[in-house]
């Protein structure tokens, strides 16, 4: 095991990540309160800038209080293709420029440049790779150098936005210790108002509290948090690995139990997500339906298919997935429809079910969406009234 004294960790994170991608394709919204997410009242404040956070906004709140919060504020959908292409920008960047890095989230990073001090120095080449960064994307991001994730992580929140910092091996504690308990990671509400009833605010007073009491009071969690709050923090940087699912996700601006409507929605999200499987050049081999009833109760039903990307294919197992799961027949609140176990390479003809007439449908229709946009070409089965949809599908990829 290498030993945190010899670690150089730098954690990356790209400043309001949605707003300034949105910010990038529209200038006239810099500098102004803005909300990402849904566009009706049923919608979620994916991401604000930080002129929206001054009147109490953040992210997952509801967009009908933020919207009243602040009136005046521009209010953009979710492009969440356009943030993964820029995501997959920053990653390239990454990839091609450092020995071992961890793509934490869509906009999050964690490198490993341990080693390299005797060489660049890591501060500089963190400084150097974070220039680079914004050269290539355009987008503002910040780091922080450490000897571990936690306190580098820490450590970037504290300097954002487009901030830097060094936390020398040693002064890990000594940098925690003001902080409140709440900048812990892993510290939610629950936790932290159980802290804060006992007088503890502060990770100083969480690090001085002996770890059996801790132990008792929140279990294995309660030892984690003791050496956290001690800036110890040994967990390696994963090397990233490849995308393992791409879905889409539905919520109703309405809740519904119209079957045919589902099923509209269920053939034009599968369209969606098959569409972008292929132009990848991957396949599926396995396909998931979720449902989420009024209730919130969800539900999700997998099947193992062979491996192939074509519309024809996986909207009929996607169909027969939903048939066998909705059975209770209350008020559907969301759908959802993931592939999973991908591979690249395209689809291989099977001499039995795949026409040549087929094959040259697909290679048309997938020519034409990448030509002029998935919305001008698809199905007839797909084609429906939007009232009932808080947003467009929602892609989603791990």
């Amino acid at each position: 095991m290498v030993l945190s004294s010899a670690r150089h960790i730098t954690h990356m994170d790209l400043d309001t990540f949605f707003v300034s991608v949105e910010c990038l394709r529209n200038p006239k919204l810099k500098g102004k309160p803005v909300l990402i997410g849904g566009m009706s009242d049923r919608g979620v404040v994916a991401s604000c800038s930080y002129e929206a956070r001054k009147f109490g906004i953040h992210s997952g709140m509801a967009m009908k209080i933020a919207k009243r919060l602040c009136s005046h504020a521009h209010v953009v959908k979710s492009d969440y293709e356009a943030y993964s292409k820029y995501s997959r920008l920053v990653t390239d960047v990454i990839k091609d420029s450092v020995p071992l890095y961890e793509k934490a989230s869509i906009d999050e990073f964690y490198i490993d440049l341990t080693g390299m001090d005797k060489f660049f120095g890591c501060l500089k080449y963190s400084d150097e790779l974070k220039k680079k960064i914004v050269k290539e994307s355009g987008l503002s991001i910040s780091y922080a150098l450490a000897s571990n994730k936690l306190v580098s992580k820490v450590a970037t929140n504290e300097v954002k936005p487009n901030g830097q910092l060094e936390i020398p091996f040693g002064n890990e504690k000594t940098f925690l210790s003001p902080l409140s308990i709440m900048k812990i990671p892993g510290i939610g509400k629950e936790t932290g108002y159980r802290l804060l009833k006992m007088g503890v605010e502060t990770v100083k007073t969480l690090s001085e509290i002996p770890v059996n009491m801790l132990y008792n009071l929140l279990g294995k969690w309660g030892i984690e948090l003791h050496r956290k709050a001690n800036g110890i923090d040994e967990t390696p940087v994963i090397p990233y690995r490849e995308q393992k699912s791409i879905g889409t996700e539905e919520t109703f601006t309405t809740d519904t139990i119209d079957v045919k409507l589902l099923h509209q929605e269920l053939v034009r999200m599968t369209e969606k997500i098959a569409f972008e499987l292929r132009s990848q050049e991957k396949l599926t081999g396995c396909v998931v339906v979720k449902i989420r009833y009024s209730d919130f109760q969800t539900e999700q039903k997998q099947m193992t298919i062979d491996y192939t990307a074509f519309d024809d294919i996986l909207i009929q197992k996607v169909k027969e997935l939903f048939t066998g799961l909705y059975t209770k027949r209350q008020l559907i609140r969301l759908i959802g429809v993931r592939f999973t176990d991908l591979i690249s390479g395209t689809h291989q003809i099977d001499m039995f079910n795949d026409s040549q007439e087929a094959i040259k449908l697909h290679q048309a229709m997938d020519s034409i969406k990448k030509q002029f946009g998935q919305q001008y070409l698809m199905r007839a089965s797909a084609c429906m009234d939007n009232k009932n949809i808080t947003h467009a599908p929602k892609p989603y990829k791990t």
